[in-house]
């Protein structure tokens, strides 16, 4: 089998890639995750009405939002269109510091413009919030938001997303991967809740807050109440919301050893709870 240049690699990427337009008010990027037209965006990217979409090829065609979620900012978009060209996902715990990545994009009214660059670190961003970030040297503008960011095998590994201090902030592909089955902020646990940073409280990591126990959940079962805050899953803190996403996935429909704190939160209590299937829960 012939060996795959990086001009088909960047080629089949940007064929899969296309520009969203918003309103009156945006333009912006996404990728076609599936050949029957599901599309990958931000959701800043798609926040007005009308939605369109141009593909490669220079067909534009209306666009349904099928999802946003405005704290990660992603959104899946829609077209009544099949047979696609589309992006395959990565696994994003895979990528490394001073890997090769590839962004597309349509920036500044270029439409599938490609830049490359290097990994510069995988993680939370000060001023961001709870969550991870892949953070890269490729060059950014206006109008790449909500385009692919790929290895060089032509995979994507995030979303492209914003600048910050010069350096290109993408979405992990996993966490896009968790909201396209649905298993965003769907919690097995069945609470509601709020991120917390530990360094409030002198601890280290990320710590979820319970707001609310849904009655006869696992957590309810559990004797979790509001006023909890969640800090690890046997024994190991979450340094972001990925990693508990993750931990629940992992998790899911076992009895797993659930780390917090409860009252004058100086003692850590342990607490076995039974997962069970995915309900449509805050966290």
């Amino acid at each position: 089998m012939p060996v795959e240049g990086f001009g088909e690699i960047a080629e089949r990427l940007r064929r899969a890639t296309v520009s969203v337009s918003s309103g009156q008010r945006g333009h912006g990027s996404g990728f076609i995750v599936r050949p029957e037209g599901v599309i990958v965006t931000n959701a800043h990217v798609a926040a007005f009405s009308p939605i369109h979409v141009g593909l490669w090829d220079g067909t534009r065609a209306p666009a349904e939002v099928i999802t946003r979620d405005v704290g990660r900012d992603i959104a899946i978009l829609r077209l009544s269109k099949s047979g696609l060209p589309s992006a395959t996902l990565a696994d994003s715990d895979q990528v490394r510091v001073g890997e090769l990545v590839i962004a597309i994009g349509n920036p500044l009214g270029f439409i599938g413009a490609l830049t490359t660059g290097i990994v510069h670190s995988i993680g939370r961003v000060p001023g961001l919030g709870p969550m991870k970030w892949i953070q890269s040297d490729v060059r950014l503008a206006p109008g790449n938001s909500g385009g692919p960011l790929a290895n060089a095998q032509g995979h994507v590994l995030g979303v492209n997303t914003m600048v910050a201090a010069g350096i290109g902030l993408a979405v992990p592909s996993n966490t896009v991967s968790r909201y396209l089955r649905a298993q965003r902020w769907a919690s097995p646990l069945g609470i509601v809740a709020r991120p917390l940073e530990m360094s409030r409280i002198g601890r280290e990591g990320l710590g979820l807050m319970i707001l609310e126990v849904v009655r006869e959940s696992p957590a309810a079962m559990a004797s979790l109440m509001p006023g909890d805050i969640l800090i690890g899953f046997g024994g190991k803190v979450w340094d972001s919301m990925d990693d508990f996403e993750k931990a629940l996935e992992d998790a899911r429909e076992s009895l797993v050893r659930l780390q917090f704190l409860r009252g004058d939160r100086t003692n850590v209590r342990t607490v076995a709870v039974r997962l069970r299937s995915q309900t449509r829960v805050a966290a």
